[in-house]
C-alpha cells in the first residue's frame, strides 16, 4: 500500500494568479470568437427576407413531402430559424476589445504569441497597436 499524499494547498497568491490567468484568457477568447462570428463569409449574403421567404417555401412544401424529405425539411428550418435568431443578434465588438487591448500585450508575452499569428487570426492592426503589440513582437 502506498503512503498517503501530503495534503497541499494553494498561497493565496497563487490562487490569485490562477484567476488573473482564467481572467485574461476568457478576454483574449471572447475577443477572438467575437472576431470569428462577425467575419465576412463567402458566397452570398443571406437577408432576414430571403431567410423568411425559404422559411415559407419549407412550410408550404412540407405536407406534401416524403418522412425522409419532412426530416431534412425539418432541419434546413431549423437551421434557418437559428441563422435569423443570429442575425439579429449583434456582437457587441467594443467592450471586448477593450478588455482584448488591456490583456492581449501580457497573454501575447507569456504565451509567446507572435504579430503575425494575431493577425491570422483576424485580430486587426490598429488593436494589435492599441494593445502594446507590434510587428516586431
Amino acid at each position: 500500500m502506498a503512503p498517503a499524499r501530503k495534503k497541499t494547498t494553494m498561497s493565496p497568491a497563487h490562487k490569485k494568479a490562477l484567476a488573473e490567468g482564467r481572467r485574461v484568457g476568457r478576454a483574449v477568447k471572447g475577443y477572438l470568437d467575437a472576431l470569428d462570428a462577425t467575419r465576412p463569409r463567402r458566397g452570398r449574403r443571406r437577408t432576414p427576407q430571403s431567410i423568411r421567404k425559404r422559411l415559407a417555401a419549407i412550410d408550404a412544401a412540407f405536407d406534401d413531402a416524403s418522412s425522409l424529405q419532412q426530416l431534412q425539411l425539418t432541419q434546413e428550418r431549423m437551421d434557418l430559424e437559428a441563422e435569423l435568431e443570429a442575425l439579429d443578434h449583434k456582437v457587441d465588438l467594443s467592450g471586448l476589445e477593450k478588455e482584448f487591448v488591456k490583456v492581449a500585450r501580457t497573454y501575447a508575452e507569456s504565451k509567446g504569441i507572435s504579430y503575425a499569428a494575431w493577425r491570422s487570426q483576424g485580430v486587426p492592426s490598429d488593436v494589435l497597436t492599441k494593445a502594446g503589440i507590434g510587428r516586431g513582437s
